[in-house]
């Protein structure tokens, strides 16, 4: 598996362009479409937000058949809490998407992201994705990826390729997200394309487990937000057999998908906003997995915690407290907790370490916390930042 350029374009097969509509301010651009020319095996995942904006609901709807023609995505507005007029206007969206690519509405996601209970400027944004629709190519999948940013300060992209079987496919991607990111699904907007003539099931599969180990295992703030979406389509541009879950290739190709996702997840932390630091919470010794997630997570989303990285101080007893707090088994008397390659608690109790050296392991960029429960074999990892005066800096003066 190697790295490669051209982001969501780099698999053959596909086209893209971000535009300036005027959502927002600046001339900034806010509108993305991605297209594939036809319609072509898909999968989404989708927040678990009992509050999902209406882009979810159609996006939901139109997903289920398995064939997706486009994405259209617009940024500076999320058109979630908006009622029958937000999910109209959803609706639009994907007709006006439809209407300029030649297709039927059910072919098309419709991803929103940006203020939450705003009315969607309808009659900016369909005037946009007409302005995209023409403005389709090859060599636009900076732009769309930078159509799609938010609060982000740098541009999200991965590709990769993977040879199997003497065929050479390719895995890209782009993703945003900086704030409100704590998923139960994806917490951001990430897209992946591929030239692998992928079934529908397999596009699933790929999709959840690659999901499941990345973007399900970053935070930044604990905040689940409305308009999640993580999207796989698969222009099969590199002719062959279908490849189903079962197929010799697909092994290959779900580790290209994780891969890409990875790539994207850590970029989505480590552009997380006013972060200074990038933490990696490992925990071991647990009963379960599912056990060791639910801890990592549980420290991951400290703001004692985040803010004692922040500060480069190696307080241990705020992660002990976090680990404390988490519905997992704990044994207090067999906690360890490291801090880079510093132990500083043992056995439930602190041990013997020098600050000065605890405090240069915290000042790098980035960090490990690994906390051994000692009961068990199962372990998680979480990906996650600290918590700076700028988060709250940024996120005060979101609106103005």
């Amino acid at each position: 598996m190697d790295a490669i350029t051209g982001g969501i374009l780099a698999p053959k097969g596909f086209l893209a362009s971000g535009i300036a509509a005027g959502l927002k301010k600046g001339g900034k651009l806010d509108i993305a479409l991605i297209d594939a020319g036809r319609p072509v095996p898909a999968a989404a995942l989708f927040t678990a937000s009992s509050m999902a904006a209406a882009p979810v609901t159609v996006s939901r709807e139109n997903v289920s058949s398995g064939q997706i023609r486009a994405v259209i995505v617009n940024a500076g507005n999320a058109n979630a809490c908006t009622g029958e007029r937000g999910l109209a206007d959803a609706r639009t969206m994907a007709a006006v998407t439809a209407e300029a690519l030649g297709d039927t509405p059910d072919h098309i996601l419709v991803a929103s992201t940006g203020v939450i209970g705003v009315p969607l400027p309808i009659d900016v944004v369909t005037s946009g994705i007409r302005v995209a629709a023409s403005e389709l190519s090859s060599d636009s999948a900076s732009q769309a990826a930078q159509a799609i940013m938010t609060t982000d300060t740098t541009v999200k992209e991965s590709a990769v390729a993977v040879n199997v079987g003497g065929a050479s496919y390719r895995i890209g991607g782009m993703a945003k997200g900086s704030g409100m990111i704590m998923p139960n699904m994806a917490t951001m907007l990430g897209f992946l394309t591929t030239d692998a003539p992928l079934t529908p099931d397999a596009c699933r599969k790929a999709l959840e487990a690659a999901n499941f180990v990345t973007f399900n295992r970053i935070s930044v703030d604990g905040e689940t937000s409305t308009n999640d979406m993580v999207v796989l389509m698969a222009s099969g541009a590199l002719e062959g057999e279908p490849i189903d879950v079962d197929h010799s290739a697909y092994p290959a190709i779900e580790a290209a998908v994780t891969r890409v996702c990875m790539d994207l997840a850590h970029m989505v932390v480590r552009d997380g906003e006013g972060a200074t630091r990038f933490v990696t919470v490992a925990v071991q010794g647990a009963l379960s997995e599912a056990e060791a997630d639910v801890v990592a997570r549980s420290i991951a989303n400290s703001p004692l915690v985040k803010t004692a990285i922040f500060g480069g101080d190696a307080n241990w007893g705020r992660v002990a407290m976090a680990v404390g707090k988490a519905p997992a088994t704990i044994d207090p008397s067999r906690l360890e907790i490291t801090f880079a390659d510093i132990t500083t608690c043992r056995n439930g109790m602190a041990v013997p370490f020098s600050e000065e050296d605890a405090a240069a392991a915290l000042a790098q960029e980035d960090i490990t916390i690994i906390v051994d429960l000692h009961l068990g074999t199962a372990m998680a990892t979480v990906w996650t930042c600290d918590l700076s005066y700028e988060y709250v800096r940024i996120n005060g003066e979101y609106r103005s």
